[in-house]
């Protein structure tokens, strides 16, 4: 990557998600630059093998970042942690595990 390549990706945002199946016993946790865009390509079973063997098509947290090293770093991290880590911080945003992609499509 280029320098110009790097700028023109500074001033987006970023994100960090976590999504789960119909049945909430699954945890994907991802990075992306649309997150509209992924859960379509979520929901339409075009993303990896994992997210449509497991039908991963419900969003239930996210964080955003202002630029994609960041994200990349977070993501990383969230997915070192431990499963009971990854369930609490999805319930201190949506304790009731609603789709939140509803808001983003």
């Amino acid at each position: 990557m280029d320098r110009e390549d790097f700028e023109g990706m500074m001033g987006k945002e970023y994100y960090v998600y976590i999504a789960t199946n119909k049945t909430d016993t699954v945890l994907y946790t991802g990075v992306t630059s649309n997150l509209g865009r992924r859960f379509d390509e979520h929901r339409s079973g075009v993303r990896g093998s994992f997210t449509s063997r497991y039908k991963v098509t419900k969003l239930v947290y996210y964080e955003a970042y202002g630029d994609p090293h960041s994200a990349i770093s977070r993501e990383k991290q969230i997915k070192a942690g431990s499963r009971v880590k990854k369930i609490a911080l999805v319930e201190s945003m949506n304790p009731d595990w609603e789709d939140l992609a509803k808001m983003v499509l």
